[in-house]
């Protein structure tokens, strides 16, 4: 691969960081069962975030480098990636719980001394919600809508980490970082016909706990209910996390905003 002179490599390979997704802020609270309300309802969610825009500030060692990306630069160096969210509902409370896993890399050669580089970028988090629905009805048209609340708990884990050997000694710069956050959620959806919903979700996490001084999304789409027990969403979200601590080999950190489009494949049973 080419090298360019203002380490390309390094800066692409902290994309990997933000490609927290969340899944789409669904019409669950509208699926109900009128015969038995308090029924237990469940949905399973695979789902997928494509950044259009990455833009923001990545560090490792105490280095900082500008991040300025665009989609098919994500792409260029994405190794695999996995993504789920369960929602279980009886009456107006419910168990929330996503689980994402993203893993970035390259490699290549340094223009100095032919050293050679490899970049591992993983990040993975996991995290549980109790959720409660405060409001629902029937609008002017006819049309239900709900909104609900949530609260959690999330595990995250982000490795940003950069081998280099060449000629004499190697190092290695970077390393991973762990910690837990609070979590809270809102989400409004409302029926548009018989097929169609929309819904909205704002998600706020970290509060400077363990040095996530604030991680968000706010996102809105669509939910079509194309068969009995499945449905696809699509929609627009806006992601940002804001992480920082000291490490032994100087700061770590990353300071990102993301914006760009995800799609869902919802199973409800």
């Amino acid at each position: 691969m080419r090298f360019t002179p203002k380490w390309k490599l390094w800066l692409l390979s902290q994309i990997g960081l933000t490609l927290i997704a969340s899944s789409f802020a669904n019409a669950q609270a509208l699926s109900r069962d009128p015969t038995d309300p308090d029924a237990w309802r469940h949905s399973i969610t695979p789902y997928l975030f494509l950044p259009l825009s990455t833009t923001g500030t990545s560090t490792v060692d105490g280095t900082s480098v500008d991040l300025d990306l665009n989609l098919s630069e994500v792409l260029d160096i994405l190794q695999g990636a996995a993504s789920v969210r369960y929602e279980g509902w009886n009456g107006d409370f419910g168990i929330i719980s996503e689980v994402y896993y993203v893993k970035l890399g390259e490699d290549g050669n340094l223009p100095i001394g032919n050293a050679t580089v490899d970049v591992d970028v993983r990040q993975t988090f996991f995290n549980v919600q109790g959720a409660y629905r405060f409001a629902e009805g029937v609008n002017v048209s006819g049309r239900r809508y709900a909104a609900d609340a949530a609260i959690g708990v999330q595990w995250n884990r982000l490795k940003q980490e950069i081998d280099l050997a060449g000629p004499g000694p190697g190092m290695t710069l970077g390393g991973t970082e762990d910690w837990f956050e609070p979590l809270i959620a809102l989400r409004y959806a409302v029926e548009l016909n018989d097929k169609w919903s929309f819904a909205t979700r704002a998600t706020l996490s970290g509060f400077g706990v363990n040095g996530d001084d604030l991680q968000y999304v706010a996102l809105a789409g669509f939910d079509w209910k194309g068969w009995e027990n499945t449905s696809l969403r699509f929609g627009y979200q806006f992601y940002g996390i804001d992480y920082s601590t000291d490490r032994d080999g100087g700061e770590f950190a990353y300071d990102i905003d993301q914006n760009g489009i995800y799609a869902a494949v919802a199973f409800h049973f």
